[in-house]
């Protein structure tokens, strides 16, 4: 058996992890990198395997930086199954996509501005026909429901407590008589956060490969999230800006609505209104309920007994370019939820341009922003960012609150390695910048743990 990191190795995005046995190759994963785009264009377009010889892939999440290659990947000879959780299923059908329409509306905008330059016109990655041709490959099932990757592999999902349908994923792969048990992670959630259950992990693994996005911090408790933002909302109204918050679609804008509106019906902060602009959000929370067997028993009981969870009076889905485009004539305290959560695509971009220059305003981070993101450079307060390849000054004040993050912090990650009856023979560390990387490292070393690897970008392991 061979393991082959091709993304999310040495960083967060990108995520693809090849395992071969007797013939067959598996995909885990199928995600864009994110980031520069002069950087990341070449690594998502020059695939490092044949995507056609690909007995299958298991996917752990909706996630772009999961997912988003997916059409691609079909684009270019993929036509096996893609094994996902059914929600999973549901949410990918409309964020492909809408990845898809980005990816051209992104390459239509940049080629207005570049024919002025002479430059050579830029093509999307894939279309929106590719798109559709990936989703007739997803086969779903449900947490717990054994499925057949490849022939001498069995495997089963488990909820990750990360996004609706995230999971963890074991494969028990049999080889000379023999089965050894590979877990893979997925991105791991944290307990107590809003509207999706605690991750639950498997118990017994040979190898495990683990996502360490924050191996080297303690967030937060989840329960100071409400006050966190009750001030901040409080500290902009007062002073008549705006808050823009740049927000995955899918799992961050629906808990910060769900708080939004339990802030609004305690009376913790005034009532202005929150503008959600972003399609895919108003699509997004639509699989949400459909797929209310996912929630956790509060979300639940908070649906059936109580009210809205994802709406209320003071909250308007934008879901033209022109209602968007309004937005930047209004001169009233508001709030702007808006994608993509890292600043590199989608309607953000815009009101960012339009509302940077404003100190009365607040951008607020709420999720993990990757490095060569325009998020990134947000959270380290550069005085001038580019937005659109155009320069901006930034007087906006910026403000980070990361225990919205769907992410576990070093705690989490190694209170799952604990929950293991029987140390792993061998630990991947994956999905994680430098800094945390090795900060997690060290804690594993300190702890006893000296069986893991810190897998490069495109590096193989025998096992």
């Amino acid at each position: 058996m061979k393991i082959t990191f091709f993304g999310a190795a040495e960083g967060v995005t990108g995520s693809k992890h090849m395992l071969e046995t007797d013939g067959a190759k598996v995909l885990l994963d199928c995600g864009l990198f994110q980031g520069r785009r002069d950087e990341t264009e070449g690594m998502n377009r020059n695939l490092p395997f044949n995507p056609a010889k690909l007995a299958s892939l298991v996917l752990s999440h909706a996630h772009i930086d999961h997912s988003g290659n997916i059409p691609y990947l079909t684009k270019l000879g993929f036509n096996s199954p893609i094994h996902a959780t059914t929600a999973t299923q549901s949410l990918c059908g409309i964020m492909l996509p809408d990845s898809a329409h980005i990816q051209e509306k992104d390459a239509e905008y940049i080629n207005k501005i570049e024919k002025r330059k002479g430059a050579k016109e830029k093509k999307p990655l894939y279309t929106l026909q590719d798109a559709q041709k990936s989703l007739g490959l997803f086969d779903g099932c449900f947490y717990k429901e054994e499925f057949q990757p490849a022939p001498n592999i069995k495997a089963v999902f488990q909820d990750a407590g990360h996004i609706l349908g995230s999971a963890s994923i074991r494969l028990s792969v049999k080889e000379n008589g023999t089965v050894k048990t590979v877990v893979f992670t997925g991105d791991l959630g944290r307990k107590n956060l809003p509207i999706i259950r605690n991750p639950e992990p498997f118990d017994y693994a040979d190898v495990l490969i683990t996502e360490t996005t924050y191996g080297n911090r303690v967030h937060d408790p989840v329960e100071q999230v409400e006050e966190k933002l009750a001030a901040i909302i409080n500290r902009v109204y007062q002073r008549g800006g705006k808050i823009l918050i740049p927000a995955f679609s899918v799992g961050r804008s629906q808990e910060i609505i769900y708080t939004l509106n339990r802030l609004i019906v305690r009376g913790r902060i005034p009532e202005f209104p929150v503008f959600i602009d972003s399609p895919l959000t108003l699509n997004a929370t639509e699989v949400f309920f459909n797929n209310k067997e996912y929630f956790d028993d509060e979300a639940l009981q908070t649906y059936e007994n109580e009210y809205d969870p994802f709406g209320f009076n003071l909250m308007t889905y934008i879901t033209s370019v022109e209602e968007s485009k309004k937005l930047n004539t209004f001169n009233r305290p508001c709030i702007i939820i808006s994608g993509s959560g890292m600043c590199e695509h989608g309607r953000i971009l815009h009101h960012l341009a339009n509302n940077i220059g404003n100190p009365r305003n607040i951008v607020l981070i709420v999720g993990f922003q990757a490095q060569g993101t325009l998020g990134r450079r947000l959270v380290e307060k550069m005085e001038e960012v580019r937005i659109f390849g155009v320069k901006y000054k930034r007087r906006a004040e910026i403000a980070v609150i990361n225990a919205f993050s769907a992410h576990g912090d070093r705690n989490d990650l190694f209170n799952y390695l604990k929950g293991f009856k029987k140390p792993p023979k061998k630990i991947f560390l994956v999905h994680g910048e430098s800094d945390s990387l090795t900060a997690y490292a060290d804690m594993l070393k300190s702890n006893g743990y000296h069986n893991f690897e810190i897998p490069k970008l495109g590096e193989s392991f025998q096992l």
